[in-house]
């Protein structure tokens, strides 16, 4: 059985993700870990560029933060299971970066897929979380960028 982390906050909900998890399920026997670094609510970027994720109302408490990363981790949690997918998860660190570090303590993934939004807003990107991934785990990383919404 093959084991996925996925690292994932403002973009659970991208389809670019759920054809990622589709297709590795389709792939052979799979589970899948969620992690949802409980990025500070000042720090996400605006709602128009989120598919499917609506208003999000901005405000600085730790509690909202990770409130609003435990909504979209059950909320993601519920859509995998749905899809017959077997996953699991938790909301991790702020920082992407020690969210990885203390998941991969205690488990071991096949592949690493790392969710961002579009390179432009992307925190992560900006702070090669990918590749600093891969390296310090030795571990493949796949990188799974949202697209921007168009203007309808």
């Amino acid at each position: 059985m093959r084991r996925y982390l996925i690292v994932a906050n403002q973009t659970l909900g991208a389809e670019e993700l759920a054809r990622a998890v589709a297709d590795r399920s389709a792939a052979g026997p799979a589970e899948f870990w969620v992690l949802v670094p409980a990025t500070q609510t000042t720090d996400l970027a605006s709602p128009a560029f989120l598919p499917g994720m609506g208003g999000v109302p901005i405000q600085a408490s730790v509690e909202d933060s990770e409130a609003l990363a435990r909504s979209r981790l059950d909320a993601a949690l519920e859509r995998l299971r749905a899809a017959e997918v077997t996953a699991d998860g938790e909301i991790g660190d702020p920082d992407p970066f020690r969210a990885i570090e203390h998941t991969m303590a205690t488990r071991q993934f096949d592949e690493v897929v790392v969710s961002t939004l579009p390179a432009r807003l992307s925190r992560w990107l900006h702070q090669d979380l990918p590749s600093r991934v891969e390296r310090k785990f030795h571990v493949p990383v796949t990188h799974i960028g949202a697209a921007q919404p168009s203007n309808r």
